[in-house]
């Protein structure tokens, strides 16, 4: 059942980093050797309380671990063995506040959350667009939209940071509704009244009637055509409960949205998944596509797609297409739609007509 109202939908992770003291506990002597090294080699003052124990009598915390960790001096596991306690400046430790200790690993995830919460609450997203070619008359049928972080000096963020960020601080959720909506209001601004492709990961989305109701509003109030809207299934390998991924895809179509499901083909439980989710569009991988004039075994994979797909009446988009001799192999064998590098790469700015 939907709930009205949901913390984690209204509340960012936040991060204080004041300057305070910070006491360093380590499980065996050898971290506390490498530590005070690279304290020693930075010239960092400290105070070697004993051989396990090392304090920092005033840090700023957050830029503090950010540097330190950018070094990547110590492994996960040693991470997880490094204990830190951050007090106020002039505060004693007490052994109450052992409740408030985090390893340093607890800590990275904290500021990948802290980085990611700073770039949504300023509204630092955007999304760039490449375009999907209707092969039968050389239009372009849609794009897809691609989510960048705005830094403030307007470099961008990409969306292998982006996702490292969420998956450590435990933000999928934020970062998928984010780049839903952003897709939407972009290409709303953008002027764009083609199909729109925009990826979600269903494991981010708790019950779709409550988690996607900011996404639909959106659609609404920027007065998109439903059908024109494309939700596109990522990460379907990892889903493990399909009847969660179908109530979701059902809310979608329910709204009158299409759906597509993302590389098809990668793996072998995504040929299940189109029969047993029947989407609007099968994407099929790169993996596939790859050479795919000259690899007899990727072409076996595509027709065996393309005949379910057909059977189903699903169209089937060719993805990540570079060559000209993938294009035409693709074209006379099934493929409706194509994407990739050979017709143009993600822009800010959609390319209106495709010349190839």
């Amino acid at each position: 059942m939907a709930t009205t109202a949901c913390i984690k939908c209204h509340t960012l992770p936040s991060f204080d980093d004041s300057n305070s003291k910070v006491v360093f506990g380590f499980e065996v002597v050898e971290l506390c050797k490498k530590f005070r090294n690279y304290l020693d080699e930075n010239r960092i003052d400290y105070l070697k309380e004993d051989s396990l124990t090392v304090i920092l009598k005033s840090v700023c915390l957050v830029d503090f671990l950010s540097t330190l960790l950018s070094k990547s001096i110590f492994k996960k596991h040693e991470r997880e063995a490094i204990c830190i306690l951050s007090l106020n400046e002039n505060e004693d430790f007490h052994y109450s506040k052992i409740r408030d200790v985090k390893s340093l690993e607890k800590y990275k995830n904290l500021i990948s959350a802290s980085e990611l919460s700073n770039l949504l609450t300023k509204g630092g997203l955007t999304a760039h667009f490449q375009p999907i070619l209707d092969i039968e008359n050389n239009t372009i049928y849609g794009y897809e939209t691609l989510a960048r972080g705005v830094n403030d000096d307007g470099t961008l963020v990409y969306p292998d940071k982006l996702f490292k960020w969420a998956k450590d601080g435990d933000m999928l959720f934020y970062l998928d509704r984010a780049c839903r909506e952003s897709s939407l209001k972009t290409a709303a601004i953008k002027n764009i009244r083609a199909k729109v492709f925009i990826n979600f990961i269903p494991t981010a989305i708790y019950d779709p009637n409550h988690c996607l109701q900011s996404t639909v509003k959106w659609a609404n109030s920027l007065e998109f055509d439903p059908k024109n809207v494309i939700f596109e299934v990522v990460e379907s390998e990892n889903v493990e409960d399909i009847e969660h991924l179908k109530n979701i895809l059902n809310f979608y179509k329910s709204k009158g949205f299409m759906i597509a499901l993302d590389d098809v083909g990668s793996g072998y439980s995504s040929l299940n998944m189109i029969v047993q989710l029947h989407p609007d569009i099968v994407k099929i991988d790169r993996e596939i596509i790859k050479d795919i004039d000259k690899n007899k075994a990727n072409q076996s994979v595509f027709g065996a797609i393309v005949k379910i797909a057909k059977d189903n009446n699903i169209i089937v988009l060719a993805e990540g297409i570079e060559t000209k001799e993938e294009f035409l192999y693709l074209k006379e064998n099934g493929a409706s739609l194509a994407q990739g590098y050979y017709f143009a790469k993600p822009s800010s700015e959609p390319i209106r007509k495709i010349n190839f």
